[in-house]
Formats: structure tokens, sequence, C-alpha cells
């Protein structure tokens, strides 16, 4: 085995295996705890605050603004996060579902690439939801904002009445 360190501190272990293939194996314990990997590298020294100790993913020991000194603050926000990271993979599953049904499922959409399948509000006859007129029939841009604002009020009212209700139950991450 031979041992290398990078230029971010991430130890690195590697052996040579059948022939010249080389396998390379890192540790967690190089992603977290006060040895991790930092914003500056190793010129990070003295310049991380004492409240980021390393104890979470993500934490490179830079935080200019002090977002996290506070722990119920910090605990909140990551809360936030993960629930903003929750509608972003919902996002992207939305945005490669028409493809894939075009594609492979024989749904005809009038456009299925995402970034374009907007622009269909604006045609003649206007955007009918997964090829169907029968199901939502956009027309109006007004009423699609209107609609989003009230659809996502709506969710995000009963996510935060649960969370407020299940305040002692449990963390929203389990560890």
């Amino acid at each position: 085995f031979a041992i290398q360190t990078s230029l971010v501190g991430v130890t690195t272990k590697s052996a040579l295996v059948k022939g010249n293939k080389r396998v390379t194996v890192q540790a967690a314990v190089e992603w977290y705890g006060p040895d991790r990997a930092k914003w500056l590298g190793p010129y990070s020294d003295g310049a991380v605050p004492s409240y980021l100790t390393g104890e979470f993913p993500g934490d490179y020991g830079w935080d200019t603004a002090g977002l996290s000194a506070d722990p119920e603050t910090f605990k909140k926000y990551r809360e936030t996060e993960l629930i903003h990271a929750r509608w972003a993979m919902l996002g992207a599953l939305g945005c490669v579902t028409p493809e894939i049904l075009a594609k492979y499922g024989g749904t005809s959409f009038g456009e299925s690439v995402w970034f374009r399948a907007g622009a269909q509000i604006f045609q003649d006859g206007g955007l009918d939801y997964l090829g169907s007129p029968a199901l939502i029939h956009a027309q109006s841009v007004g009423a699609i904002v209107i609609s989003q604002v009230i659809l996502m009020g709506l969710i995000d009212g009963i996510q935060s009445e649960r969370r407020s209700r299940w305040r002692g139950i449990g963390p929203l991450v389990p560890r």
C-alpha cells in the first residue's frame, strides 16, 4: 500500500491489483472532523470559525455571514434546505419524465424538452398537460402563476403545520 496526501489534505491509500490496475480508497473520516478538507486547503488554518467543527456534510470551514453561528437557527436552515433539495429532485424528475414518456412510452407531447415546453402556452390552443386537453388546459400565464403560488403555498403550509405539530417526535433527517 502507498499512502498519498493531496493538496486539500485528503489522504488516499492505493494498491496495485492484478497487473497495472490501481484501486484508490478514501476514508470517510477525512470528510468530517477537524482534519477535513477546507475551503482554502492548507491555507485555512486560523480562518475557520470555532463553531464549524466538521460535524455536518458540506462543512468546509467557510461561513462569512455567520449563518450557522446559532445552533437553533442552523437547525432550521438545515431542515429548510433539505425540503428545498427534495423539491429540486422532484423538479429534475419533472424535467426528464416528459422526454422519457415521449421517447419510450408513446405519449405525444407538443414539445417534450423541458426548457421548450413552457413556450407552448403562447401557441394557438395553449398547453395541454400530458398531451390531453381533458386534464389541465393552460392558456394564460397569469392563471398558471396564480395556480402555482396557491398550490405551493398550500403544500408549504401543510408541511409547516406538520413540522410544528411533530416538533418533539424526531428530526427530519434520521441519524
